[in-house]
C-alpha cells in the first residue's frame, strides 16, 4: 500500500506516543539508573523511527522522480502522473511540477529542431535555386567570350538566353524580399473597393498565351455583365489568381481545362479555381503553401520560365493578410479545387 505522507506522519505519530507511554507506564518501578536508561531507550527508539521514516519517504519520493525522468526520456508521457491540483504533498507536487517543465521543454526543443530543419532545407532551397540562373546565364556569357561573339546569330541567342536567365533570377529575389515582407507583417495591403469579375478577366487575358502553348483552356464561369464587388488589394490579388492559374497550367495536365468563378455569399465572395489535372495527394496537399515544396521531388524547375518556386506561399500569405485562407479540395486523377474569401461589398 503506497502510504502518504499524511499517513506516515499519523503512524509516527501514533508509535512515538506508545513508546513514551510504555516508558511513562514503566518508569515509576525502575531505579534511576534503569529510568535514565530507558529514557535514553525512548529517546533513541523515536529518533530511530522519525529518521527511518523521514529518510523512507524523501528517497521513495525521489527515486520515484527519477523514475519518472527516465519515462519521461523514453517519452512514455501517458505513464507519468500529471494530477498535482490541490495536492497537499508537498513532494508529489514538486515531482509534478518537473514532470510538467521536462515535458514543456521537450516539445520545445522538437520544435526548435523542426525550425531548424525547415532552416536549413530552406537554405539549401534558395542556394539551389539561385545556382540555376546564375549558372546559366554565366555559361552563357562564358561561350560567347570563349569566341561566339563573331557569329551574330549565336551571339544574339545565347544573349536571349542570359537575359532569360537573368530575369528568372530577378523574379525569385523580388519573391523572397515579398515573402520575408509577408511573413514579417511590414508589407501594408493598399485596400480598395473593386470589381473581381473585371480583374478575373485581366488575369484569363494574361494566362491564355501560356494555357494554349499546352492545349491547356482556361473558363471564367461568370458572364462578363456581373459585377463582384469585394474589398481588397487589387494588384496582390491580381497575384494571388496569376499565381493559381498559373500553376494549374504548370502541373496540369494536356488538353485539360481550369474553371475561374466567383460567387458571393452574405458576407463574404468565395473565388474558386479549379481544374481537371492530375490531382494532389493527401500527404501533400498541406505542403504546397510551404517555399520551394516539390511534389515531385526529382523535377527540376525552370527558373528561367519565370517560376520562382514561391508562388502558392506569397499567394497565402497574401489570402491570409485579407483575414482569409486557400482551402485545398484534390483527389489523385480527378483534380484540383483552390478557394478563399474575400470581404464584398453590397451596392
Amino acid at each position: 500500500m503506497k502510504l502518504s505522507s499524511q499517513r506516515i506522519a499519523i503512524l509516527i505519530s501514533v508509535l512515538v506516543a506508545l513508546i513514551i507511554a510504555i516508558y511513562l507506564g514503566i518508569s515509576p518501578y525502575l531505579e534511576f539508573k534503569q529510568r535514565v536508561l530507558a529514557l535514553a531507550l525512548t529517546f533513541s527508539s523515536c529518533f530511530l523511527l522519525v529518521y527511518f521514516s523521514y529518510e523512507a519517504l524523501i528517497f521513495r519520493e525521489i527515486n520515484n522522480i527519477y523514475a519518472g525522468l527516465e519515462k519521461f526520456k523514453r517519452k512514455e508521457f501517458k505513464q507519468m502522473s500529471t494530477k498535482f491540483l490541490f495536492r497537499p504533498d508537498p513532494l508529489q507536487r514538486i515531482k509534478d511540477e518537473i514532470y510538467l517543465l521536462a515535458e514543456r521543454n521537450q516539445k520545445e526543443i522538437e520544435e526548435l529542431k523542426r525550425l531548424q530543419a525547415m532552416r536549413r532545407e530552406f537554405l539549401a532551397d534558395v542556394s539551389h535555386e539561385l545556382k540555376t540562373p546564375i549558372f546559366a546565364a554565366q555559361g552563357f556569357i562564358h561561350t560567347l567570350l570563349d569566341g561566339a561573339m563573331d557569329d551574330e546569330r549565336v551571339r544574339d541567342k545565347f544573349l536571349m538566353k542570359a537575359a532569360k536567365s537573368l530575369d528568372g533570377l530577378d523574379t525569385l529575389v523580388q519573391d523572397l524580399i515579398t515573402i520575408s515582407q509577408l511573413e514579417k507583417g511590414v508589407m501594408q495591403m493598399k485596400k480598395s473597393r473593386f470589381d473581381l469579375n473585371e480583374l478575373g478577366h485581366e488575369v484569363v487575358e494574361q494566362l491564355e498565351g501560356k494555357a494554349h502553348a499546352k492545349n491547356i483552356s482556361i473558363h471564367l464561369l461568370n458572364a462578363p455583365d456581373e459585377v463582384y464587388r469585394v474589398i481588397g488589394d487589387r494588384g496582390r490579388i491580381k497575384q494571388v489568381l496569376v499565381n493559381l492559374i498559373d500553376n494549374a497550367i504548370k502541373y496540369g495536365s494536356e488538353d485539360g481545362n481550369i474553371w475561374l468563378s466567383f460567387q458571393d455569399g452574405k458576407k463574404k465572395t468565395l473565388v474558386t479555381v479549379q481544374d481537371d489535372g492530375p490531382g494532389i495527394p493527401k500527404e501533400h496537399q498541406n505542403r504546397i503553401f510551404e517555399r520551394f515544396y516539390r511534389i515531385d521531388k526529382s523535377r527540376t524547375r525552370d527558373v528561367s520560365g519565370g517560376g520562382s518556386g514561391l508562388g502558392l506561399a506569397i499567394s497565402k500569405h497574401i489570402v491570409e493578410a485579407h483575414k482569409s485562407a486557400i482551402s485545398v479540395y484534390s483527389e489523385v486523377g480527378q483534380g484540383t479545387t483552390l478557394r478563399f474569401k474575400l470581404t464584398h461589398v453590397k451596392e
